[in-house]
């Protein structure tokens, strides 16, 4: 197998995890993600400009970066006309980017990641995913048409769950909050003391199904987990969660 053949090989989830030297990292249900704590806008800048450095113009495939004053968030994800989802150059480049936070003294926070997804239920998918394409200026995600990402990365993907027949008394649109896989019992612990019940955990660890007061639903979701494969799958976690 040839260098370039090994660096675009498709991965699962778990098999980034087991990877070593991407101890930073969790994978979410939008790709690999980590968090840098920074402690300024200036601290930050310097990180960004130094992945920039170890990311050549002749790198092809280059990270997703969200700059704030206390920090700084990096995505990795390989998008393709047929393929939305992790590869072995993934790791390869969080590998980098982890060794340039290292020499910048930058601690990583893998605990301070998530994504956030929006899924609605659909009786007659195809109409409703196309007003929701026009609508909110989103495209299919590469091998999917049933969900719709943002074309410059920045908005929530949206999910549609094909239905048979309506949920009476739940509702039709819910959040999935994906977070790091060894956080979410933990985040669901917490919005069950806030108040919130859990609904199901029939496909746990893959994704657990909780509640407000009012009986609004949201999914808290990981992806890397070790258990069974899981029923539903979305974002990431169809390639192979």
């Amino acid at each position: 197998m040839t260098h370039a053949e090994r660096t675009i090989e498709r991965i699962r989830p778990r098999q980034f995890h087991e990877a070593a030297g991407v101890e930073d990292w969790r994978v979410l249900g939008e790709g690999a993600c980590a968090y840098f704590r920074t402690g300024s806008f200036a601290a930050g800048a310097r990180l960004v400009h130094e992945i920039a450095q170890r990311v050549g113009p002749e790198d092809d495939h280059r990270p997703d970066i969200d700059l704030r004053p206390e920090g700084v968030t990096v995505r990795l994800i390989t998008i393709a006309s047929d393929y939305y989802g992790l590869t072995e150059r993934d790791i390869e480049l969080a590998r980098r980017i982890s060794a340039v936070a290292r020499e910048l003294g930058v601690a990583a926070d893998p605990s301070a990641v998530q994504t956030v997804q929006v899924a609605v239920d659909a009786l007659v998918g195809p109409d409703v995913v196309r007003f929701w394409r026009a609508l909110l200026g989103y495209r299919h995600r590469a091998d999917s048409f049933e969900d719709l990402i943002d074309p410059h990365r920045r908005g929530a993907p949206v999910f549609f769950q094909q239905m048979d027949e309506p949920r009476p008394q739940r509702n039709r649109l819910h959040l999935d909050v994906w977070v790091p896989y060894d956080q979410a019992e933990a985040r669901i612990a917490a919005a069950i003391a806030a108040g919130g019940r859990l609904v199901s955990d029939a496909y746990a660890p893959s994704h657990w199904v909780v509640a407000d007061a009012e009986g609004n639903e949201a999914c808290v979701g990981t992806c890397g987990w070790t258990g069974p494969e899981p029923a539903r799958v979305t974002a990431v976690d169809s390639q192979g969660c």
